[in-house]
């Protein structure tokens, strides 16, 4: 064995010269391979899995978000008026607390200590949250209550921070496995499994539903607390094998990061992803977590299953939305779509806040969930599929769980103040005008240099990326690595913004 330097040696492996990295072969005849430690293949396989694990992860923050639709409705009907609406936006309100110190903190963590690493963090929290919430109890009533609100923030800490975690290495390890389709792939592995979680949660509370009858409800809804736990743990083995981007490895910056140039250059693309992604949070969430209550008051006799089944039949009109969005975001652009989606939420927000008394009334309930329904498919073929692949594209790799941590963290304080305010809405203007507002917010949403250069021009010359592909901002990386991304670590290939 010739000794090349004193970190790799060369071998013959299956006929094939090989460069050993430690203890991790890969072969010299490799020109796709992204550094002497990592070869393609197994940098690709990652990229598949990472993207795999990020929509089926997605899909158990989707269920945690539409939970409490159903368990308000339970809650109510178990616990009557001990049970107030301050206690049930209390809880519902924990969850969306929770998931903006969750965007935050993640969106840091996986930009200073890698994306794998903010992923296995956010997986723990769900996966202990979820069991405290399964398990809540106290001495009295109020007690009890607690317990279950302080559990849900723990839940939405993790899902909160795979916001930035699962949809920036999606996006990147897309970016890598097919940059062609990186758009429509990105939305199917984010807000498709997003989305669906909101069906999927109503499924499974029907299924258990059926085991448990009306005379458990406890039962009913712990157990659909208890499922919540699963779904990330299926993942989690793939997960803690996942590399990090190659993207990452060359573009992150691991100490001194120059948040006053990040802000100078990014501030305009901030106020955008933020204000849009606040507007939308705002009206969607509340429309949303409370849609169950909303049913539940025109159902005959308040019936829980009846209002079950609506709620199934209105999370799945709500999905077409986002195989729209995925199909129109190359053909139309990103913004252009979003403003198709916002234009949909105007529209069938009128038809049912000006149409209200006539349509939310037990003969016309089929009616009422079809418009309903046709207005939260609107939501996601546009700014729901459109604001995190544009926050995912518009920032650079060493900044991006950052700002996409910031504009989701918008969000969620946008889905939080809705929240609050839908109740007293409804109390002092009526039902109507939480679908009047809504709308409202629509015709709101109507209405590069490259960074690494950029950095470097303004005299911030530091360290970029991490072991096999670190380097000083200045410095050139392989002809190969430049030509492929760009240079600048940030998307490669044209963003189309029209």
């Amino acid at each position: 064995m010739a000794s090349t330097s004193a970190d790799y040696s060369l071998a013959e492996v299956d006929g094939r010269k090989t460069v050993h990295a430690g203890s991790v072969p890969v072969p010299s005849d490799d020109p796709a391979a992204p550094s002497k430690k990592v070869s393609s293949s197994r940098q690709r396989f990652s990229d598949l899995f990472t993207i795999f694990c990020a929509g089926f992860a997605l899909i158990s923050d989707g269920y945690q978000n539409n939970l409490m639709t159903m368990t308000n409705v339970v809650l109510a009907a178990e616990y009557g008026k001990a049970y107030s609406s301050t206690w049930s936006t209390r809880v519902s309100n924990a969850l969306l607390v929770g998931e903006i110190i969750g965007q935050l903190t993640i969106g840091l963590t996986c930009d200073y200590l890698g994306r794998k690493f903010a992923i296995v963090v956010t997986t723990l929290m769900i996966v202990v949250g979820g069991i405290l919430a399964t398990a809540s109890n106290g001495t009295t009533f109020h007690g009890f209550l607690w317990m279950l609100t302080v559990s849900r923030g723990i839940i939405g800490f993790g899902t909160g921070g795979e916001y930035p975690a699962s949809s920036t290495s999606a996006s990147e390890a897309a970016n890598e496995y097919t940059l062609k389709n990186r758009g429509p792939i990105f939305i199917l592995v984010t807000n498709l499994p997003l989305s669906f979680g909101g069906p999927f949660a109503v499924a499974i509370f029907l299924i258990v539903l059926q085991c448990t009858g009306m005379k458990h409800l406890s039962t009913l809804w712990r157990v659909t607390f208890g499922i919540g736990c699963i779904w990330p743990l299926t993942v989690f083995f793939f997960r803690l094998r996942m590399l990090n981007s190659k993207l990452y490895r060359r573009g992150a910056i691991k100490k001194r990061v120059p948040y006053l140039l990040v802000l100078r250059y990014y501030w305009r693309s901030l106020s955008g992803t933020c204000g849009a992604w606040f507007l939308y949070d705002f009206v969607t969430f509340p429309n949303g977590v409370f849609s169950g209550q909303i049913i539940s008051s025109v159902v005959p006799n308040k019936s829980i299953q009846k209002t079950a089944e609506w709620q199934l039949l209105l999370g799945t009109l709500a999905l077409p939305g986002v195989f729209i969005g995925a199909l129109l975001c190359d053909r139309l652009g990103r913004k252009n779509t979003m403003m198709l989606g916002f234009s949909g939420y105007l529209v069938f927000g009128l038809i049912i806040g000006c149409a209200y008394n006539q349509l939310a009334t037990p003969h016309l309930l089929p009616l009422f969930v079809v418009f309903y329904g046709l207005m939260l498919s609107s939501g996601n073929l546009g700014p729901g599929d459109m604001l995190g692949l544009m926050s995912s594209e518009s920032y650079a790799t060493a900044v991006r769980g950052t700002c996409y941590g910031i504009s989701a963290a918008l969000g969620k304080t946008g889905a939080a103040v809705g929240t609050q305010a839908f109740k007293p809405i409804q109390t002092n203007l009526g039902k109507r005008w939480t679908f009047i507002i809504a709308a409202i917010c629509g015709v709101a949403g109507i209405l590069d240099e490259r960074f690494r250069s950029y950095l470097v021009s303004r005299g911030w010359n530091e360290e970029m990326g991490e072991d096999d592909l670190k380097a000083l901002a200045g410095e050139g990386v392989p002809n190969e690595i430049m030509e492929k991304d760009g240079g600048n670590g940030s998307l490669e290939g044209p963003v189309i913004v029209r």
